[in-house]
């Protein structure tokens, strides 16, 4: 049988690849015959495209970055037009229209209250897990500089993911990332989730609210002086499992944080920009943070970047003669010229295109598309916040009896989606939508489709092995 000239470049693609590349949460030893090795060689729109020329529907928008499809042509502009101009300068120290404009805008389009909002400083980052360290470090610091120095410990969300770096990972509770590193974690007060998945009988998604904030208010009431800050993912804890929680919560939190003075931290970084169905999660609680962490989204998807939005009380925490009292937190990419140019075209994006309307629409055919899969003799819950749709698979839909983990449900549902030609990565045996904001009723159709055929697939053949 002869070799298509497409397959084989694929897979000396494959090889030179597996020669020099470690691969990012991956366990290298699936590759390449358990774990498909996809090469890539373009994308546009929702569409990815193999060196094979095959093509594979984006469905989770490239760790949930690109929101508006690849090679979107305004930011691509953008990049070169600002790539002729100004490539890269110092942020400490010097300056440029990039990083004061996006600034600008980020802060017109903040969260607010009552048409107000108290974020008034923008700090940049390199990415997502960059921008949390950002974010702890200048709750804690705050309260130092005011001589308080008992506060050094943040509640965090049991859970709840922030990122990889140390202090990403000391406030979140996933413990396929935590547990090797606990050693080198700092100790952090985790409170139950509101997650509507753990609802008792009978229990509506508000009332799990409210009996996880009566749980949070337990621990402040205990741990006050101890704590500077409560971190925590608004409506969803995404790598916990695409898990939802009614918008109530966040308000009850906020109540907690201000009658015990601490500061609330919103990660909208896989939330923002549109995801959940408003441009941030926050605003469907009617509060806001005093710390709101954004990446992902934030340059379409085309380069990193990440933004903290803090108010002006922490700004002026740190305004002394003394540079030790000083944020002298610094990355060497801090407000990339480059990436603020795309930041600035995907807020244009935003507003030429009317996308949150738009994203409406969707995520309305979206949930006609996922309703029916809730009736899946395998499937125990359908969720969908905006933007994004999970479908938590279990034996015979029963939510206290998952699929034994050695079955690898979900990796054998990746494995028939991707050839069937949609690119599903799942969190276990949770699959999960999160597409570009371009999908298309063709592409839905297929994505819908082929959720049920890898389902379908998946356990047929782990049943079959067994």
């Amino acid at each position: 049988m002869l070799t298509e000239p497409g397959m084989a470049a694929a897979d000396s693609w494959r090889e030179r690849d597996l020669k020099v590349l470690w691969h990012p949460c991956t366990q290298m030893r699936e590759h390449p015959h358990t774990l498909p090795l996809l090469p890539i060689a373009s994308g546009r729109g929702p569409w990815l495209i193999g060196q094979d020329g095959k093509r594979y529907l984006d469905a989770i928008s490239s760790w949930w970055t690109n929101i508006f499809g690849h090679a979107e042509p305004r930011i691509a502009q953008a990049i070169a037009t600002q790539a002729l101009t100004l490539e890269h300068v110092i942020l400490a120290g010097c300056s440029h229209p990039p990083a004061v404009e996006l600034a600008e805008r980020l802060l017109a389009i903040a969260p607010r209250q009552d048409g107000r909002s108290p974020l008034s400083k923008v700090f940049y980052a390199d990415n997502g897990s960059a921008g949390v360290e950002v974010a702890l470090k200048m709750a804690f610091h705050w309260f130092r500089n005011r001589g308080v120095d008992s506060r050094t410990k943040f509640i965090a969300l049991e859970n709840g993911y922030h990122g990889e770096t140390l202090g990403a990972l000391a406030v979140g509770d996933i413990p396929l990332y935590r547990r090797i590193y606990a050693p080198l974690l700092a100790e952090s007060i985790f409170a139950p989730s509101p997650d509507a998945y753990l609802c008792e009988p009978g229990e509506s998604p508000a009332d799990r609210a409210r009996r996880a904030a009566q749980a949070l208010r337990e621990l402040l009431e205990r741990h006050a002086d101890e704590v500077c800050a409560l971190i925590l993912e608004p409506r969803v804890q995404c790598a916990g499992g695409m898990r939802m929680h009614d918008p109530l919560y966040l308000k009850l939190a906020r109540e907690l944080c201000d009658k015990h003075g601490v500061f609330l931290i919103a990660d909208e970084i896989a939330v923002g920009f549109g995801r959940t169905g408003t441009m941030f999660a926050s605003e469907q609680s009617g509060v806001m943070p005093d710390l709101l962490c954004l990446s992902k989204g934030l340059t379409g998807g085309a380069l990193p970047l990440a933004a903290v939005l803090t108010t002006q009380d922490i700004y002026d925490g740190f305004l002394d003669d003394s540079r030790e009292r000083a944020f002298l937190h610094s990355h060497s990419y801090t407000g990339n010229p480059l990436a603020c140019a795309a930041a600035l075209a995907s807020l244009s994006i935003f507003r030429d295109d009317d996308v949150i309307a738009r994203n409406r629409i969707t995520s309305e055919r979206m949930r006609q598309l996922a309703a029916p899969l809730a009736d899946h003799e395998h499937v125990a819950d359908v969720r969908q916040a905006g933007m994004i749709v999970a479908f938590e698979l279990s034996r015979g839909g029963d939510k206290r009896k998952g699929f034994d983990p050695a079955q690898r449900i979900g990796l054998r549902a990746y494995r028939a989606a991707l050839e069937r030609g949609v690119l599903l990565r799942p969190l276990g045996d949770i699959l999960y939508w999160m597409p570009p904001y371009s999908i298309d009723e063709e592409a839905l159709q297929l994505l819908a489709a082929t959720t049920r055929a890898a389902i379908d697939h998946a356990v047929q053949e782990a049943d079959a092995c067994a």
